[in-house]
């Protein structure tokens, strides 16, 4: 009778390999499913609400137009913590922005 072998070790080719597929996967292997994609350089927002009550609002993140999305985006986060996108050529969120802008400037 033959004794059990030992597991062999990784070649140096399979470790290779091994390190460039994490290495190509980076933090995107390890992000949990249905987590937003932050460094993606594209348009966040596909649909846009023409407004929504101030009162719900817990912040607002303005996104210039750059290589990223050729559109200004509006974010909106709620206080239920959900995210909204807000046209940014409707005129409450218009106004909106500015009252944000000259509350800045103020301080």
């Amino acid at each position: 009778p033959r004794a059990p072998r030992a597991p062999r070790p990784l070649g140096a080719a399979r470790l290779l390999l091994l390190l460039l597929l994490l290495l190509l996967l980076g933090p995107a292997g390890r992000r949990a499913a249905g987590a937003p994609v932050v460094a993606e350089l594209r348009c966040q927002c596909l649909q846009t609400l023409q407004g929504i009550h101030l009162r719900n609002i817990q912040n607002v993140q303005v996104t210039p137009s750059g290589p990223h999305c050729a559109r200004t985006e509006v974010v909106a986060a709620l206080k239920d913590g959900r995210e909204v996108c807000l046209n940014p050529e409707a005129p409450l969120v218009k106004r909106m922005i500015q009252k944000m802008l000259s509350k800045g400037s103020t301080n």
